[in-house]
């Protein structure tokens, strides 16, 4: 069921702490470390949200135990792999990309599918790799079954994975439990978000796997053990992206704590992005606070980090220049096309939003009418698509544009499980 609702406008710049729950992506490439690793392994602050709930449960049909422990934690106990099952995906991309490497390893059917939505994002480069690497697999996009041996050759495999970096993610976090392990080559345009590959490869290493990716476009992951182990998840970078926006457009100041020093997120980037745009950014040991200026005109190419893409173009909106965004021709693939959904809801209400080849060009209307102006925009239904983060887009424009109407907000808890409550709690409105 959608759940519709009436993005809140901004009194005066917001002031406020938000404490941001635990990594999706981290969340998740545990969840499946712990499953196919050699001893038990615990989980500490993970997200608990539709996308992690999905993978935790997936795993639980294949074989896997996962428990509450103290403090919120997951305990995850491995089990033998098997069939047979039904994994429902959701809208997960991580779950529909992840786990079926994960179920080739299980003896037994095991059948795939997910939200309708879900049933046209791109499948067949993972699937075409898993029949290369020895899988018996039925069908290339959701609806598919899987059917297991107990285990799989491995070996090499070149694949295309301009459309997503999950294919490749996918494939090596679970190489290691492949006879020869995996070797993924990529041929193709250049891979988008990078720092995802990044992040798997550093927590495979973490789990005593050994990993090359010396070279380019080619990851080789050698057959051995997973360790089992502990792993605290840090927040999610980029789902703390909204909430820092709403002070950029506010000119006020947001603290989300616990802003790790080091990471391999690529929300990470948001950083950067602010401070180009005009905003106050200071990372120290309380964690990180943006204050809002007068918000600039940019020229980015977001190829590595296009998951920022939506809250860029809510904060260009009202920026005193045109902004140019690249690279992210690839964001057609996502959970819903967004470069078309977010020309058609900004244009809807009235900006000036246009989409180019591999991104959008974002041209401010004139402000009027005071500092939380939204000038000539004007209210309206904002469209979700079935997509967190362009939600989350809109309620960053209703601050400054009255009358924003989310056709669902309910679609955030994919990756927040409560958004429109911290929304309210961070505008002292609850």
């Amino acid at each position: 069921m959608t759940q519709q609702w009436s993005a809140r406008t901004a009194g005066g710049p917001v002031n406020a702490t938000v404490p941001v729950p635990g990594s999706k992506s981290i969340t998740n490439r545990a969840l499946v470390l712990a499953a196919i690793a050699d001893a038990p392994s615990v989980l500490r602050a993970p997200l608990r949200s539709r996308d992690t709930l999905l993978m935790a449960e997936a795993l639980r049909v294949l074989g896997a135990r996962i428990e509450d422990g103290p403090d919120g934690s997951w305990l995850v106990q491995p089990g033998e792999l098997r069939g047979a099952a039904r994994v429902d995906c959701g809208l997960a991309g991580t779950v529909m990309r992840f786990l079926p490497p994960v179920a080739a390893l299980a003896s037994g059917e095991v059948v795939f599918d997910g939200d309708e939505q879900a049933r046209v994002r791109p499948m067949g480069t993972v699937l075409g790799a898993l029949r290369a690497l020895g899988a018996d697999v039925d069908g290339d996009a959701l609806p598919f079954t899987l059917r297991g041996a107990g285990g799989l050759p491995g070996g090499e495999v070149v694949i295309d994975a301009s459309a997503s970096s999950q294919f490749v993610s996918g494939l090596l976090l679970s190489g290691a439990r492949y006879d020869k392990g995996v070797v993924v080559v990529h041929e193709g345009e250049p891979v988008p978000s990078l720092p995802h590959i990044e992040m798997t490869v550093a927590m495979l290493r973490e789990a005593g796997v050994e990993v090359d990716d010396s070279g380019t476009d080619r990851w080789r992951v050698e057959p051995g053990p997973v360790a089992g182990r502990e792993w605290d998840v840090e927040p999610d970078l980029s789902n703390a992206t909204p909430f820092l926006a709403a002070a950029a457009v506010t000119g006020g100041e947001v603290l989300v704590p616990g802003w790790p020093t080091a990471t391999t997120q690529a929300g990470d980037a948001i950083r950067g992005i602010l401070a180009e745009m005009g905003c106050s950014v200071e990372l120290g040991a309380d964690g990180l606070r943006v204050r809002g200026g007068e918000l600039r005109g940019v020229d980015l190419d977001l190829h590595d980090v296009g998951e920022l893409t939506p809250t860029v173009v809510a904060l260009a909106v009202f920026a005193s220049g045109p902004t140019v965004l690249r690279g992210i021709a690839h964001l057609r693939g996502h959970e819903t096309d967004r470069l078309a959904a977010l020309a058609a809801e900004v244009n809807g209400l009235g900006g000036d939003v246009e989409e180019t080849e591999d991104g959008l060009v974002i041209r401010p209307r004139a402000l009027s009418g005071g500092a939380l102006s939204g000038g000539t925009l004007s209210g309206g239904t904002w469209k979700a698509y079935a997509d967190h983060r362009m939600a989350t887009a809109g309620a960053i424009i209703g601050l400054r544009v009255p009358g924003v109407e989310v056709d669902d907000i309910g679609t955030t808890s994919k990756t927040i499980p409560d958004f429109p409550g911290m929304w309210a709690a961070m505008l002292g409105q609850r």
